[in-house]
C-alpha cells in the first residue's frame, strides 16, 4: 500500500516538510519490498519511527552530553573526573562508550564514532552496519560511507531492513504495541509515546 504526505503529517505534525516528502517518496518505493504492506504494519512501523526519530527530525545519534548527563546515562564508562574530560565532545564520547563491543574496535580505533547510531530506527555498531551492508538491500560501500544511513533513502531503508530482519510484522499484525516496543528498545522506554502514535495512525488509516 502507499501513503500520502498528508497522512504522514497527521501522524507526525512536527516533521519538516522536506523530511515528510523524502520519507513518503522512499516509503512508497520500498515498503512492498520489505513487507510493510498492510494498514496494521504501516501503523506499527510509522508509530515506532515517529518515536525513534523525533517525528523524522533526527537520523543520527546525539551524543553531546554534559558531564552530569554522562554520569547519569553512561555510569559504567565514566567517573566524575573522566566525565569532565569527555563532556560536550560527541566524538570522544562515542569512541569510549561503544568501544570493544558491537563489533567495534578499541576506543582509539574510532569505530564508536564511525558506526554511531544512524537511521530512522538507529543502527549502531560495526557488526550491525556490516549486517545491513551484506544484505541485498544495501547499495554501495556502506562501510566506507556510514554517513549514508543519516540520509534518504538510507535512513529509511536501513529502518525497514531492521524491521524485516527482526520479524517485527508479527507484532504489528496482532497489534502488540508493547511487544514492538520491547523488540526495538529492549524494554518499555517510550512505550506511552509509541502507543499514542499507534492510536493516531490507526485513525489516519481508518482502523
Amino acid at each position: 500500500m502507499t501513503i500520502t504526505e498528508s497522512q504522514v503529517r497527521r501522524i507526525m505534525p512536527n516533521a519538516k516538510d522536506g523530511s515528510v516528502k523524502a520519507f513518503t517518496e522512499a516509503f512508497n518505493k520500498y515498503s512492498e519490498q520489505f513487507g510493510i504492506d498492510t494498514k496494521l504494519r504501516v501503523c506499527g512501523f510509522l508509530s515506532n519511527v515517529a518515536h525513534e526519530s523525533g517525528e523524522l527530525r533526527y537520523t543520527e545519534e546525539n551524543l553531546n552530553y554534559s558531564a552530569d548527563a554522562l554520569l547519569r546515562v553512561f555510569p559504567k564508562y565514566f567517573t566524575r573526573e573522566t566525565a569532565v574530560l569527555y563532556a560536550r565532545n560527541p566524538q570522544r564520547i562515542a569512541n569510549r562508550v561503544y568501544a570493544n563491543r558491537m563489533g567495534n574496535g578499541p576506543e582509539a580505533s574510532g569505530d564508536g564514532w564511525r558506526f554511531r547510531g544512524r537511521g530512522l530506527i538507529q543502527l549502531t555498531g560495526r557488526k550491525t552496519y556490516q549486517r545491513y551492508a551484506d544484505s541485498a538491500y544495501c547499495v554501495g560501500d556502506l562501510m566506507a560511507h556510514p554517513e549514508w544511513l543519516a540520509e534518504y533513502p538510507g535512513a529509511l531503508k536501513s529502518a525497514m531492513w531492521y524491521w524485516q530482519a527482526n520479524s517485527l510484522n508479527r507484532f504489528a499484525d496482532r497489534e502488540d504495541v508493547r511487544g514492538l516496543c520491547k523488540a526495538i528498545n529492549g524494554g518499555l522506554n517510550g512505550y506511552a509515546q509509541r502507543a499514542y502514535y499507534w492510536r493516531v495512525a490507526k485513525k489516519v488509516f481508518g482502523l
